[in-house]
């Protein structure tokens, strides 16, 4: 399975291997790259997981390439399915 996150081109770590490291990364740098992405992802609990990771995705995509501050960028990798 391929999984879709967002992230900037300047961030150094890994929001797969290391999220915690990463997100503070990315709020000591301003970002709020988590916050982006809740403000234009449309979403609800009552979605179903593979419709929600699908409005995530729709959502990451819509931000790189409006990419309004020049900094995002989407990352994937392939993870097995649990």
């Amino acid at each position: 399975m391929l999984k879709t996150m967002l992230t900037t081109i300047d961030n150094p770590h890994s929001p797969f291997e290391d999220w915690d490291a990463w997100l503070s990364w990315d709020m000591a740098a301003g970002y709020n790259t988590s916050g982006l992405l809740a403000r234009i992802a449309v979403v609800s609990n009552d979605l179903s997981d593979k419709d929600f990771d699908a409005a995530l995705v729709a959502a990451i995509d819509e931000i790189v390439r409006e990419n309004v501050s020049g900094v995002h960028r989407k990352v994937t990798k392939e993870v097995e399915e649990s």
